[in-house]
């Protein structure tokens, strides 16, 4: 099945998503750089990444952030994982990053 085919599946809701959700610490002083690598990051995302659909920053207390990402199924979601840093966009966002906190994943229930 085509990338293009899982997407179509998805917008119909014939597959459950896949939803990665990390929290991790950023500096006070790497937050700007973090905000301008995001574009970037989503751009690489987009183009490297088998099943990538969306992906949410979401600023907590405490120096905290939470990235909710979603991906067609958990292999697309374990490929990536396994990737890592691996384009420019992508490192410099990670390298904006002091520490991770937690790293889950789950299904979208509704």
């Amino acid at each position: 099945m085509s990338v293009a085919d899982q997407q179509n599946d998805y917008r119909w809701g014939f597959v459950m998503t896949t939803v990665e959700l990390v929290r991790f610490r950023v500096r006070p002083d790497q937050v700007e750089e973090l905000l301008a690598a995001r574009p970037g990051m989503l751009k690489d995302f987009a183009a490297d990444r088998a099943g990538f659909l969306s992906a949410r920053l979401v600023r907590l207390p405490n120096d905290e952030w939470l990235d909710i990402v979603e991906w067609i199924t958990p292999d697309d979601y374990a490929a990536s994982r396994d990737k890592g840093p691996n384009r420019p966009g992508i490192a410099r966002f990670f390298a904006a990053i002091d520490s991770l906190i937690t790293a889950e994943e789950g299904t979208l229930a509704g």
